[in-house]
């Protein structure tokens, strides 16, 4: 298992948030006539998605090319976050879009993508100086959760 560099997992968080955006306005234009509620939450977290990925371009370009303390435990985390099924897969990218049919499909998906990318996220915030700009983006992606757990709860009984 190869060791990322701390600019390789920061570079990570950029296509992490630009495959949610790419979910989130798929899943939205896919369930836009049947769930109008649907489109709407996914269409806001698609904007968040690009507010994300403009943030962490930003961190990247602060970071020196110095690993932090403890690195070596940190990359070995960040590596098995990265290779799960969330974000890699088979085929490098957001796997599982073709195999969701339902509106429940797509919540769920989407509830554990962002699981994923908060384990991410903690990951990367206990390695950086910026801490303070990875903790907003984890708290964002905390109530991502929450909403999507909310709609959820309003369709399945």
């Amino acid at each position: 298992m190869g060791k990322f560099s701390i600019r390789e997992v920061v570079g990570q968080a950029v296509q992490t948030e630009k495959l949610g955006y790419q979910f989130y306005t798929t899943m939205a234009e896919k369930f836009r006539k049947e769930n109008e509620d649907l489109y709407k939450l996914f269409t806001t977290l698609a904007e968040k998605e690009l507010r994300h990925e403009k943030t962490f371009s930003e961190l990247l370009e602060l970071l020196g090319d110095s690993e932090p303390e403890g690195w070596e435990d940190i990359s070995q985390y960040m590596r098995a976050i990265v290779e799960s099924e969330f974000f890699l897969g088979k085929n490098k990218s957001l796997p599982s879009m073709e195999k969701i049919k339902t509106v429940e499909d797509a919540v769920n998906f989407a509830i554990g993508f962002e699981k994923e990318t908060l384990l991410y996220f903690h990951g990367i915030k206990d390695a950086v100086k910026e801490k303070e700009i990875v903790e907003d983006i984890i708290n964002e992606e905390k109530a991502h959760i929450r909403w999507l757990v909310c709609f959820k709860s309003s369709f399945v009984k």
